[in-house]
């Protein structure tokens, strides 16, 4: 064990802390969309459906095109046209929400494993495609630590930035936002105002959609450069928990996901130097720290009050 410990050195928590902020992103950026979609009152339980989609139709395209950005913009909006489905199943047909989410979120584990094997047959040898490179900022990477945790990353990581900041200011800085935050609390109301409630929930799930999807993607071709059969193994659902953790803001949800993508690297790590604790317990840290998390936050933390409540218009 010692010897064990002697190996962590400053080489392993500066590469340990830069995997979890890049194992981070797919959860953080499903967790943004999930915080515009809650925030105008709709619970998009098909969030591990539309990053799975996301992986999928992106992986396929890379291989296709040898593209990684088309790859990557075709599997986000993959993403988004299922949340569209989802919008259209849980806004105008007024179904439930939990039900229709569970129900896409099979369909897509169907349809991805069904027509991967279709297309690549049962085999043990998966097809791969090449990932995103790191780009290093100038300067900036050569600040001590920090440098080669936050600025010696692929583009992805440093979008993903950029979203939380302007996710934060669109949420509670805007017009739109305000609109959003009126049609997760009190609907009938902003509706009073003006406000088209059913327009403004289809947006804010395609928003969701699109960066669900975004972030199924960079899972198959920005981090593993290939495809599995659910290769999102449950990160949707993470991404669930830390809306509710970090309390509907994109400050706080950011926390969060490094918590649990340091889990995700950590779990690897201890297997890498040689801990003697069998893999399969490894495996299962992020989940059971989802689980810890939602049992501790969970009553304490106050949803939009419409969310999850499908809403019909006044008949005149």
């Amino acid at each position: 064990m010692n010897n064990i410990f002697s190996q962590l050195d400053l080489a392993f928590w500066i590469t340990f802390i830069a995997a979890s902020v890049r194992t981070a992103v797919p959860i953080l950026l499903a967790a943004l969309g999930e915080i515009f979609a809650e925030r105008s009152g709709v619970v998009n339980i098909n969030l591990e459906g539309q990053m799975l989609f996301g992986a999928f139709v992106g992986f396929i395209v890379t291989y296709i095109t040898g593209n990684l950005l088309i790859g990557t913009i075709v599997g986000a909006t993959a993403g988004m046209l299922l949340a569209l489905l989802f919008g259209w199943v849980c806004i105008s047909k007024l179904a439930n929400q939990i039900v229709a989410g569970i129900t896409l979120n099979i369909l897509a584990l169907g349809i991805t494993s069904y027509f991967f094997r279709i297309i690549f047959g049962v085999t043990t040898k998966l097809p791969h495609v090449a990932t995103y490179q790191n780009i290093k900022i100038p300067l900036l990477n050569q600040i001590p630590i920090l440098g080669e945790i936050l600025f010696n990353n692929n583009i992805i990581v440093y979008l993903t930035i950029f979203i939380i900041v302007i996710s934060n200011i669109i949420i509670f800085r805007t017009t739109f936002g305000l609109k959003l935050r009126s049609v997760g609390e009190y609907p009938r109301a902003a509706e009073t105002m003006g406000v088209n409630v059913k327009k403004m929930r289809y947006i804010a799930v395609g928003i969701c959609g699109l960066l669900a999807g975004l972030g199924g993607a960079f899972i198959s071709v920005g981090i593993l450069g290939g495809f599995m059969e659910n290769i999102t193994q449950g990160r949707g659902f993470i991404a669930l928990a830390i809306v509710i953790f970090g309390k509907w803001n994109p400050y706080k949800a950011l926390g969060a996901a490094l918590i649990f993508g340091g889990a995700e690297a950590l779990q690897v790590r201890m297997q890498v130097i040689g801990i003697q604790i069998p893999y399969q317990f490894m495996l299962i840290i992020p989940y059971l720290l989802t689980a810890i998390v939602l049992i501790i936050t969970g009553r304490k933390a106050i949803a939009p009050a419409a969310s999850g409540i499908p809403y019909e218009r006044e008949k005149l």
